[in-house]
């Protein structure tokens, strides 16, 4: 009989950076079922911040809820065709302990657009977490609200910004 140990979501307390070339990021976009641009985005950087909690530090919560400062911050820097940052406003765990969910902000030019990011736990060891996720975006509503616009060659009526990170 072989054991199987999930992954925890979440490492001990600290800050985690991406080491150069332990990351990737793609932009694809898509008119209707058809990818009619696939390409990569350079992460110029990501960081993954672990508070200490309050159960940590020796004192109890005053409340069932976790405040908003104990939370996980993820955030991600990204160069090239979309220059942009997304960093996570709200973490939450789902039920299977292997995914998170992450609802953050992209900001582009300055203009912060929402954004559901759902990553995967692939390895969650002592000081180190790799995570996959993806985002989808409505194409017409992120060109209206940030200005974002791709080549006229290449329409689209939505995009998916795939990340995969490992945390050290």
């Amino acid at each position: 009989m072989t054991t199987v140990t999930l992954p925890t979501v979440s490492p001990p307390p600290g800050r985690y950076a991406v080491a150069p070339g332990r990351s990737f990021a793609e932009l694809t976009a898509y008119y209707g079922p058809l990818a009619t641009l696939r390409r990569r985005v350079t992460l110029t950087g990501a960081s993954l911040t672990v508070p200490e909690t309050e159960t940590e530090t020796g004192s109890e919560p005053e409340s069932g809820s976790e405040p908003a400062d104990a939370r996980p911050v993820f955030r991600f820097d990204l160069a090239g065709t979309m220059k942009a940052s997304l960093v996570s406003e709200h973490v939450e765990p789902l039920a299977d302990g292997r995914h998170l969910q992450l609802i953050a902000d992209l900001d582009i030019r300055g203009v912060a657009f929402p954004v559901l990011l759902r990553l995967r736990v692939v390895r969650c060891a002592e000081r180190r977490m790799l995570v996959v996720g993806s985002a989808r975006l409505p194409y017409r509503l992120l060109r209206r609200a940030t200005g974002f616009r791709l080549p006229w060659s290449r329409p689209a009526t939505r995009l998916r910004l795939l990340l995969a990170a490992e945390f050290a």
